[in-house]
């Protein structure tokens, strides 16, 4: 199944099998935390905002085996990408993905189809940071195609009363995300800062929220990627399966 300039990876949970193009956007620690911190049910109905190669569903899957997963893509190599993925870990009756805009949501589900949303979204806005000669990379990296707003107000238009919402951001936007799920419905609930060592500032945040809930927000302990001597940390670890 691999095609010029692919390569298949393991990712080190339930025999899960990722196929990726060298030439665009692979998964990072980012997406590993994700799926971890969105503990989701097993009786969820999932959908993952910008699946990319599919990687989310599949460590979504792996974890927690939740009743559906879907993915939306717009980006027609990565929808193609990960539809090859799905089809690879033979979980087409458990992962769907569409190959489509979430700012046009509406064309594809009714109000409230889901439990849970899940998103790694582009963190940067336009005309911040260095644009990437690949146009996929491009995407992947900055709101061309979808803005933090346009994540959120799919959110709120997806999500069931009392649904969660989870996602990995930037620290520096983390004002303008608390603003717009507020706006949009979405209380945040629990915050978790990622921090390269114990010294360092935080390079990453997750968050979650609930739609339509009073507002109590609870931040937990930080997650360490690197001890002092530059090794991984036990937690980062486990969660790469490697304990």
């Amino acid at each position: 199944m691999l095609h010029e300039d692919e390569r298949l990876d393991d990712l080190q949970l339930e025999g899960l099998k990722l196929i990726q193009n060298k030439k665009q956007f692979c998964f990072g620690t980012d997406a590993v935390l994700l799926s971890s911190f969105a503990n989701v049910r097993s009786t969820s109905s999932v959908i993952d905002l910008g699946t990319g190669n599919g990687v989310i569903p599949l460590l979504l899957y792996g974890k927690y085996k939740p009743e559906h997963i879907t993915g939306i893509e717009i980006q027609k190599d990565a929808y193609d990408l990960a539809v090859r993925n799905i089809q690879l870990n033979n979980l087409e009756d458990k992962i769907t993905v569409i190959n489509g805009d979430i700012r046009n949501i509406k064309e594809y589900f009714k109000t409230g189809s889901f439990d849970h949303v899940v998103t790694n979204p582009p963190y940067l806005k336009t005309g911040t940071g260095i644009i990437s000669m690949a146009d996929t990379m491009a995407y992947a990296r900055h709101e061309i195609l979808c803005t933090l707003e346009d994540i959120l107000k799919a959110t709120k238009y997806l999500l069931k009363t009392k649904g969660i919402f989870t996602m990995v951001h930037r620290p520096q936007r983390l004002d303008e995300i608390l603003l717009l799920m507020k706006t949009y419905s979405v209380e945040p609930k629990t915050i978790r800062f990622v921090h390269a060592n114990v010294k360092s500032p935080a390079i990453l945040v997750l968050i979650q929220g609930l739609k339509d809930m009073n507002p109590s927000i609870t931040v937990e302990p930080p997650f360490i990627i690197h001890k002092p001597d530059g090794s991984y940390t036990e937690e980062l670890n486990i969660l790469y399966g490697r304990n």
